[in-house]
């Protein structure tokens, strides 16, 4: 069956006292709504739309940002869930599958969660997700009837003896996008907010004589992010999740509670991870890669059996092939370091490609910014970069080439050459001496003069 999401992001998030969209906010280095797209992207949907609203723009460029292929709605006026999914309709008439419906705000559901619902949608007209509360607060109640949910009650039009169920909604549902469509035209506003009720879809399914149901999962799963505590909560959730799976894949942390991961950080299995690592967006470490201390990657493929750290940066487009050493205070940019290269100390590399088994010496720059292009540094393989070689872009290094320790490339160096362009250096005998006895004798003169 083919799969449509549409997740709703129109929210403004009052309670968190920003100018920023609260689906914008970042959870595991990415925004909120993020974590909706990747969880619905286990059900490999068709298409998939995003209902935007408070900070429209903004929204739109973050999401076409992670999906081009987004395609985004925009609920000019906030009139509750179901016009919100009503938004959608010229995207979904016509539309032969099912239709889910996500929320932005609502970061951890898990995708076996979605695969549980698609399974009960065989047999039921409408599916929605539920969960049993510790503390069913102020949740919408699901009123069941054995396997068959009758309807949906939200809180402020519960009666106290309704207000009694622990089974509450979570706002998810699934139905096929003819019966969405057609049980959303009926939604009216007569409740106590005087808001278009997605919940109102059980009900009017129920009388039309279709059938519902709704797929249990643990609370967790369902916690919304409404206020800065809850995000703060939120932040810890999903680190605890993604060391204990990170751990329970095959990695070594060898002290979880200081490393830090990003949504969509993938490690493979032997790769030993030490403290204090931050792992940004999109990075990709490969079996028995070794991460050493106090690093930070984002962006970056690092290779089998590579080293990286300690105190290294590892930024968007570095790829560290398999076996190369990266070390302490070295930062890597949109560069290519080939298999058993190794750039080990205080050094930056920038817009370049580094062949296999080169060697670049301590404190060499690729300088690859005029101030207003980048440009690219090539090195060969199995060249041998000279400390404090400043190499300015645009400018190749052969195979097998070597500069001298100080040197300024500017013009490009033959395969096997040697290049060597550091100013004359000059001895003057005794002028040492003469220089600290005369600024010994002035700081005394002005000692005595005070």
């Amino acid at each position: 069956m083919s799969i449509a999401l549409v997740i709703l992001a129109a929210g403004q998030g009052t309670r968190m006292n920003s100018d920023l969209p609260k689906v914008l906010h970042p959870l595991g280095g990415a925004p909120l709504f993020a974590h909706a797209l990747a969880t619905g992207a286990s059900l490999e949907p068709e298409r998939t739309i995003l209902v935007t609203g408070h900070g429209a723009e903004a929204v739109a460029g973050a999401a076409r940002a992670i999906d081009p292929d987004i395609e985004i709605v925009e609920q000019a006026e906030q009139l509750g869930t179901a016009h919100a999914v009503l938004q959608a309709r010229p995207l979904l008439e016509g539309f032969e599958g099912d239709v889910v419906v996500l929320y932005g705000d609502t970061p951890f559901v898990r995708p076996e969660t979605l695969q549980a619902m698609a399974e009960a949608r065989a047999t039921h007209d409408v599916v929605v997700l539920g969960f049993e509360a510790a503390d069913p607060g102020r949740y919408g109640r699901l009123a069941m009837s054995g396997n068959t949910l009758d309807r949906i009650i939200e809180f402020k039009d519960a009666t106290p003896e309704e207000r009694r169920i622990t089974f509450c909604n979570s706002g998810i549902k699934m139905a096929s996008a003819a019966t969405m469509l057609a049980l959303l035209d009926e939604v009216g506003n007569d409740n106590a907010a005087g808001e278009y009720y997605l919940t109102d879809i059980v009900a009017l399914a129920r009388a039309k004589g279709l059938s519902a149901t709704a797929v249990t999962c643990d609370e967790a799963e369902t916690l919304g992010i409404n206020t800065r505590p809850e995000l703060a909560a939120a932040e810890a959730a999903f680190q605890a999740r993604a060391r204990l799976e990170a751990l329970e894949n095959g990695t070594t942390l060898l002290a979880p509670e200081t490393v830090w991961f990003a949504l969509g950080t993938h490690l493979g299995r032997d790769v030993v991870v030490e403290p204090n690592v931050v792992f940004g967006p999109g990075v990709t470490v490969e079996t028995g890669a070794r991460i050493r201390a106090f690093s930070h990657l984002e962006g970056a493929h690092v290779g089998a059996g590579a080293i990286v750290g300690p105190y290294a940066r590892l930024r968007p487009g570095a790829e560290i092939s398999n076996d190369a050493h990266i070390g302490n205070f070295v930062e890597i940019k949109n560069a290519e370091i080939g298999e058993g290269a190794k750039v080990n100390h205080l050094s930056y590399v920038g817009d370049a490609s580094v062949g296999a088994a080169t060697n670049i010496g301590a404190g060499t720059i690729t300088c690859n910014y005029d101030g207003v292009m980048k440009h690219r540094t090539e090195i060969g393989a199995h060249a041998f970069i000279g400390s404090d070689t400043m190499l300015v872009a645009p400018v190749k290094v052969g195979d097998r080439a070597m500069t001298a320790t100080g040197t300024v490339v500017t013009r490009d160096i033959p395969e096997g050459a040697l290049a060597i362009g550091r100013a004359e250096m000059l001895v003057k005998p005794g002028l040492a001496q003469k220089l600290f006895d005369k600024l010994k004798a002035a700081k005394a003169a002005r000692q005595k003069g005070k």
